[in-house]
């Protein structure tokens, strides 16, 4: 099965938690990881007709397909080890409200959580699931991109 692709804001604080959370319970290697802001993140949004200027989102590009907001959370959860993996009930919260709330965190992220000059530099051991280039994300998702 092909690796799923995890865009985040890579000058959010939360999100690059988050981003070691998901490295942290996916001991299998199942993501991948690239910055909204970055060129792999761009060209993926060509192909898959979104745009990373304006996303204030986290992105799944999984099997061909793009999930946003909680919908991108709870699929991610559901393939997690261990307690994060539990996450992925929520998704009986009908979309709206899960939404809504996602949206909310969203807004005030920076706020509460702070934010970072440029995007984070992967440390020894995570370079490998960082995709940097065009080649890395269309080998990771099995698409031409």
């Amino acid at each position: 099965m092909p690796h799923a692709i995890v865009l985040f804001d890579g000058v959010c604080n939360l999100c690059n938690r988050s981003v070691a959370d998901i490295i942290r319970h996916d001991p299998g290697g199942v993501f991948r990881f690239a910055c909204l802001q970055s060129d792999v993140a761009r060209s993926l949004g060509l192909k898959f007709g979104f745009d990373t200027g304006t996303l204030d989102t986290i992105v799944l590009v999984e099997n061909g397909r793009v999930y946003t907001r909680s919908d991108a959370a709870l699929r991610i959860a559901r393939r997690l080890e261990g307690s994060s993996r539990h996450w992925y009930t929520a998704r009986v919260i009908p979309r709206p409200v899960r939404d809504a709330v996602y949206d909310w965190v969203s807004r005030n992220r920076y706020r509460w959580f702070g934010r970072r000059q440029e995007c984070v530099t992967p440390g020894p051991g995570m370079r490998e699931r960082f995709l940097d280039t065009n080649e890395q994300a269309s080998a990771a998702t099995d698409v031409t991109v």
